[in-house]
C-alpha cells in the first residue's frame, strides 16, 4: 500500500478527522491551564478571537489539527501495512 492507497481510504479521513479534533481539545485545554491557571474559557477564546484575530484562530486551529491528524493517521496506517506485509 502506497500513499495513495492509504489516503483514498475513508477509514484514513476519520482517523485523521478524529485525532485533529483530539489534539485541538487537548493543546487548547492545556495551553488555557498553563497560561490562566485554571478553566478560564471565555478568557482563552476572548483574548485569541478579539480584534479581528477570529480568521486567525479558525485557520490556524483547523490547519494544526489537520496537520496532526494526517501525519499521525498515515503513520499509523503506514505501520499496520508493515505489520500486514510481516504476517503474509
Amino acid at each position: 500500500m502506497g500513499f495513495k492507497s492509504i489516503v483514498s481510504q475513508k477509514s484514513f479521513w476519520k482517523s485523521v478527522i478524529l485525532l485533529g479534533v483530539s489534539f485541538l481539545l487537548i493543546y487548547n485545554f492545556v495551553s488555557m491551564l498553563f497560561e490562566y491557571g485554571g478553566f478560564e474559557i471565555t478568557t482563552f477564546f476572548k483574548e485569541r478571537t478579539e480584534e479581528g484575530k477570529l480568521l486567525r484562530f479558525i485557520l490556524g486551529q483547523f490547519f494544526a489539527a489537520l496537520a496532526y491528524g494526517f501525519i499521525i493517521a498515515f503513520g499509523q496506517f503506514k505501520m499496520k501495512e508493515k505489520e500486514n506485509s510481516r504476517n503474509t
